[in-house]
């Protein structure tokens, strides 16, 4: 049969037409780039949890040892006496709460107490986390995550700061 539609657009008849198959698709140049943009976005996304992620550790371990300062004010209550707040475990010790803010630096962190010296650093390594106290006063300082030199400090006298300087052994006051 002829098709008049074909004949005149093509000059043929329909059995002459040559068929053209547009196939459709991608060329591998264009799922390349497109491979490669979406792994650019995905770097600098991934990029940007990790600090939103550090910045956030450092808020927990501010806010671990902001309580810990309002728990020993509770602990001082019942012996008038701050010796042996920073204990792991008692009624309203801070040792735990050291511990949680020592942890966000790395699971198996440990808390120094009263002699332990500071040692700067963000890993969670032993003296990354310190807990001084003795009748008259206490002092607890842990690292912060997104520093190597930089440290959270809360005392006895009411100081809750950022220091780079260490905490004494046996210090009972923020540096």
């Amino acid at each position: 049969m002829f098709n008049i539609r074909h004949s005149f657009c093509y000059g043929e008849t329909k059995k002459n037409m040559k068929k053209i198959n547009f196939k459709k698709g991608f060329t591998l140049i264009e799922l390349l780039v497109v491979v490669a943009i979406i792994g650019i976005l995905a770097s600098v996304v991934l990029a940007s949890l990790n600090s939103a992620r550090t910045k956030g550790s450092d808020a927990a371990i501010k806010a671990a040892l902001s309580g810990a300062r309002a728990q020993a004010e509770l602990f001082y209550d019942t012996p008038q006496s701050y010796d042996a707040v920073c204990a792991a475990s008692g009624t309203n010790v801070i040792g735990p709460m050291i511990l949680n803010a020592a942890q966000k630096l790395a699971t198996t962190a440990v808390v120094g107490l009263d002699i332990q010296p500071w040692v700067a650093g963000n890993t969670g390594a032993t003296g990354n986390a310190v807990c001084h106290d003795i009748a008259g006063g206490w002092a607890a300082m842990v690292s912060l995550k997104s520093s190597t030199t930089d440290n959270w400090c809360v005392d006895s006298t009411g100081a809750s700061k950022q220091t780079a300087g260490p905490l004494a052994a046996n210090a009972v006051v923020c540096p």
